[in-house]
């Protein structure tokens, strides 16, 4: 019993001492807090790719350049595990708000990558998710330099928001999309250096089930946005007689609504109104012309929505809910063809009602 009491009392007072091997508070300057991470297929399973933005160092915080480090693992949760030898601070994954997704892993599905994120601790479905478009997710990481992508990629994403640029979508949003309607849409970028900018725009992934069936881009990708409800981020011309006339988007408003014969769909109405602004002319319009304007803008835009739609209908995927949006009304109906919906999406012929309204 002695012999007991004295082995308690002595790792009593070692834990007082601090000598009990728990785990103690780091300070953030021996972290490496990661703000991108780049996810590849690779032989081995995976490769991880992660960046921290540019560092401060020393008192004058003077800039140091990004820290980028890479893993190659069967999974993604070894490769982030083993990053923690490849750094002499402690790699922190709770920062991460930009997650890139290289071409080859996203055809070959990107369920695995949203899996984990909805369930790790440090990371979270609030990053912004891209496809990185004919490349690689590691390429895109390191394409920044010194300067990391870091700067690029939230430059992107604000830009989105403002209606300035691409939608910018977060990974919880692709994640529920996929969930609900069985397909996503998600900006894609291309690493084309152009000027100092190592990242540009390279339009929209379409996802169907977990993979990447194929893009959108140019007049097509607009037509998403417009399907989307998102004003196209330019300003259109069009030539009048003795008149070069400029305007933007400034609203759009889609709706949409399914018509059923019994309990077989029959019909998909669309409703868009695009309300724009006129941005620049050589002379005043008078209101016959400003009609003429906009009804030069209402078939351009018209065939913008067309050529997605096409698309879309191609590889039966409703990527903006329009078939859950258009049975509102018929939640019993939809229920039944639920399940069969991308069938119908390829096979109903959509009719677009289109209005354009021109503002000074």
């Amino acid at each position: 019993m002695k012999g007991v009491l004295a082995y308690l009392l002595t790792g009593s007072l070692l834990l007082l001492s601090g000598c009990s091997g728990l785990p103690t508070a780091r300070e953030m300057e021996d972290m490496a807090l990661m703000r991108t991470m780049g996810v590849d297929k690779a032989p081995e399973g995976v490769e991880v790719t992660v960046s921290t933005g540019p560092r401060a160092k020393g008192l004058q915080a003077e800039g140091e350049g990004s820290l980028v480090l890479s893993a190659r693992e069967t999974s993604l949760s070894a490769a982030c595990l083993s990053m923690q030898g490849h750094s002499d601070s402690y790699v922190f994954y709770g920062y991460v708000d930009q997650l890139l997704l290289g071409e080859e892993l996203a055809r070959a599905g990107i369920k695995p990558v949203l899996d984990y994120f909805a369930r790790d601790v440090e990371l979270g479905l609030g990053a912004q998710l891209w496809l990185v478009r004919g490349d690689t997710a590691r390429n895109a990481v390191e394409s920044g330099g010194e300067a990391g992508v870091d700067g690029r990629l939230t430059t992107l994403q604000m830009d989105g928001k403002l209606g300035e640029a691409s939608i910018s979508r977060t990974a919880g949003e692709i994640y529920s999309d996929l969930m609900e309607r069985g397909a996503a849409f998600a900006p894609a970028l291309a690493t084309q250096k152009r000027e100092d900018v190592s990242l540009t725009e390279g339009g929209y992934g379409i996802i169907k089930g977990e993979r990447l069936v194929g893009y959108l881009e140019g007049e097509a990708a607009r037509g998403l946005e417009l399907l989307a409800g998102r004003a196209p981020a330019e300003v259109l011309t069009v030539a009048q007689p003795d008149n070069l006339v400029s305007a933007r988007v400034n609203l759009v408003h889609t709706t949409a609504d399914l018509r059923f014969q019994g309990l077989v769909p029959e019909g998909l109405e669309l409703n868009c109104r695009v309300e724009m602004e006129l941005t620049e002319y050589q002379t005043p319009l008078d209101p016959i012309q400003r009609e003429a304007v906009a009804q030069e803008l209402e078939e351009l835009l018209l065939t913008r929505i067309e050529q997605a739609l096409t698309q879309l209908r191609q590889w039966q995927a409703d990527c903006v809910g329009l078939g859950l949006q258009g049975a509102v009304g018929h939640p019993w109906k939809w229920k039944q063809i639920q399940g069969d919906w991308p069938v119908w999406f390829g096979t109903l012929q959509p009719e677009i009602q289109l209005q354009v309204t021109v503002h000074e």
